[in-house]
C-alpha cells in the first residue's frame, strides 16, 4: 500500500511538471485584443461608447509596446523593462503628445495594480482556440474584476502589463474600469513572428513633449 502511495504521488508530481513544461513562454510576438468601451454601471446598447477598437501588444525581450486604437483617438505605451523608462504617446483631436516616464514614474503610474491577488476558479471557456480559466482579481483598493486566462501561454517579460504580473498565464479576456468607463478586452489573434526592433524606439520629434509630473499637474487642473 505504501508503494502505491508513493507511485500515486510520483504520477501526480509528473503530471504537474508536464503542465509547467507544456506552457509556451512568449519572448517575442504580437497579441491583438478587440476592445469595447462602455459607460460604467450599464450593459445596454446605449451604454456602449466605442466598438471596433483594438489593443495590440508587442513584446521583444525586455521591450514592450501597447497600441490602443479607437475612434476616440490613439494611445501608445512603450516600455523598456531593463532600463525602467517609458513613453506614452497620445493622438487626440489632431494633437500629438509624448509623456516621458522614469522608472520611478512607471512604478507610481501602475501603483494601483501592485500586489493584485487572483482567486482562481474551475470555470472555463474557449477564446481564440485556447482553453481559458476564470480568475477574480482583487486590487489593494478593494476593487475587483474578472479575467479569463490560459495556462498554455505566458509572457516572459512580466512588466509588459503590470496588471497581470501575478497571473499564472496569459490574460485572454478581461474588463478594467477607469473613471466612468469600462474597457473590455478579448484576444482575437496571437502571432509568434519576430517583431521589428524599431517598434520600440522612442520618437525624437513630431510630438509635444512633457514629463510625467507635468502631465499630472494638467490632470489636476482639469
Amino acid at each position: 500500500m505504501k508503494k502505491l502511495g508513493y507511485l500515486s504521488l510520483f504520477i501526480s508530481l509528473q503530471a504537474g511538471g508536464f503542465e509547467v513544461m507544456a506552457q509556451k513562454v512568449i519572448t517575442e510576438g504580437t497579441i491583438v485584443y478587440t476592445m469595447e468601451i462602455r459607460q460604467a454601471n450599464g450593459t445596454s446598447p446605449q451604454n456602449l461608447l466605442v466598438t471596433g477598437a483594438s489593443n495590440t501588444v508587442y513584446v521583444k525581450g525586455n521591450n514592450s509596446r501597447i497600441d490602443m486604437i479607437s475612434s476616440l483617438g490613439n494611445e501608445t505605451t512603450i516600455h523598456d523593462a531593463k532600463l525602467g523608462n517609458a513613453v506614452i504617446l497620445k493622438e487626440f483631436s489632431g494633437q500629438k503628445l509624448m509623456i516621458r516616464l522614469t522608472r520611478e514614474n512607471w512604478i507610481a503610474k501602475n501603483s494601483s495594480y501592485h500586489n493584485i491577488k487572483f482567486d482562481l476558479y474551475d470555470e472555463t471557456k474557449k477564446i481564440d482556440g485556447y482553453t481559458c480559466k476564470k480568475a477574480v482579481a482583487k486590487m489593494t483598493d478593494g476593487k475587483t474584476f474578472v479575467v479569463f486566462y490560459t495556462t498554455e501561454l505566458t509572457v516572459a517579460n512580466k512588466e509588459y502589463n503590470p496588471t497581470f504580473t501575478n497571473l499564472p498565464g496569459l490574460a485572454m479576456e478581461y474588463e478594467i474600469e477607469s473613471g466612468n468607463m469600462v474597457f473590455r478586452f478579448t484576444v482575437s489573434k496571437i502571432n509568434f513572428d519576430p517583431v521589428q526592433v524599431s517598434k520600440f524606439d522612442f520618437p525624437k520629434s513630431g510630438y509635444r513633449v512633457m514629463t510625467y509630473e507635468e502631465n499630472l499637474q494638467i490632470k489636476k487642473g482639469n
